[in-house]
């Protein structure tokens, strides 16, 4: 199933992230917690392209597992930077035989020996040019893109920024993503800016759950993301209490989530971080309204 039709069902939703393992040798200690996760049901579940994508071959397999033994819809990462213009066809290649209708279109992190400056030397420089070989496949994806409510790094404003998305969104995006936010307020905010933009299509806010203190620094080290002195505060009053952080950390993104739902945002995702127990609780947590 497409995603963009389970987005505009107006049912309130929530679709989990998982990840494949960061080694090769280590697929069977992640599996079972994504099958855990698959056997929760969520709207959907997107599985991420592996870091520096040295572990994209298991992407595509544990979409096929979820989708095809549990019945989870799922979309596949797929990113591009390091990637030769032959590689890319190839996995759309094989996405499309694999029958995976939806589709993440990411830049990909920079390689530590890439510099953005050096773009025009690289098969493709941004997330659009995936979207346009995504659209000139042939196949018809759904297609999904990531936004940064909080401007991306390399972005210059948060106007660039957002005439980028434009852009990607004009190319064939379907929906988009945002990175993990933990202060509502700067995602509506957002919202309105990219509205005013022109810029239509669904927005799904990405939500992370802190469960130790030590993901904290990560969180904000990865995204730069804005930490609300509220939840700073829990960090500090829980951190060194693994049980009472995990607690805290699951309440503090369930009232998020509540908060969207109230202010009609239908559809959240959820960066489980592979924890099938956390992704449970919310979900729980939620039971009630997911079904309304």
């Amino acid at each position: 199933m497409k995603i963009i039709k389970i987005i505009n069902n107006n049912q309130c939703s929530l679709s989990f992230e998982v990840f494949p393992p960061k080694a090769s040798t280590s697929f069977d200690m992640v599996k079972p917690a994504i099958e855990n996760i698959a056997k929760l049901h969520p709207a959907f579940m997107s599985v991420t392209y592996g870091a520096g994508g040295g572990t994209s071959s298991y992407t595509m397999k544990i979409a096929e597992d979820i989708r095809n033994c549990y019945g989870v819809p799922t979309m596949a990462h797929l990113t591009c930077v390091s990637s030769t213009r032959e590689t890319v066809q190839e996995k759309i290649a094989e996405l499309k035989k694999a029958g995976i209708q939806n589709v993440m279109a990411l830049r990909g992190d920079l390689l530590p020996d890439m510099h953005p400056a050096e773009s025009g030397k690289w098969d493709y420089s941004h997330a659009i040019d995936l979207v346009r070989e995504l659209k000139e496949s042939g196949a018809d994806f759904c297609i999904g893109c990531a936004c940064y409510p909080e401007v991306h790094p390399e972005s210059k404003n948060q106007d660039e920024d957002i005439k980028y998305l434009k852009e990607k969104v004009d190319a064939g995006c379907d929906f988009i993503t945002t990175q993990m936010v933990f202060d509502n307020n700067l995602l509506y905010n957002f919202m309105y800016k990219i509205r005013e933009a022109g810029i239509t299509v669904p927005v799904l806010p990405g939500i992370m759950p802190i469960t130790r203190a030590v993901q904290l620094e990560r969180a904000i080290k990865l995204s730069g993301s804005f930490i609300p002195q509220r939840f700073k505060a829990i960090v500090d009053r829980f951190g060194d209490d693994d049980f009472a952080m995990m607690q805290a950390g699951i309440a503090y993104a369930t009232d998020q989530i509540i908060d969207l739902y109230a202010n009609g945002v239908k559809n959240v995702h959820l960066y489980t971080m592979n924890k099938p127990e956390v992704a449970r609780a919310i979900q729980n947590n939620l039971s009630s309204i997911i079904s309304r």
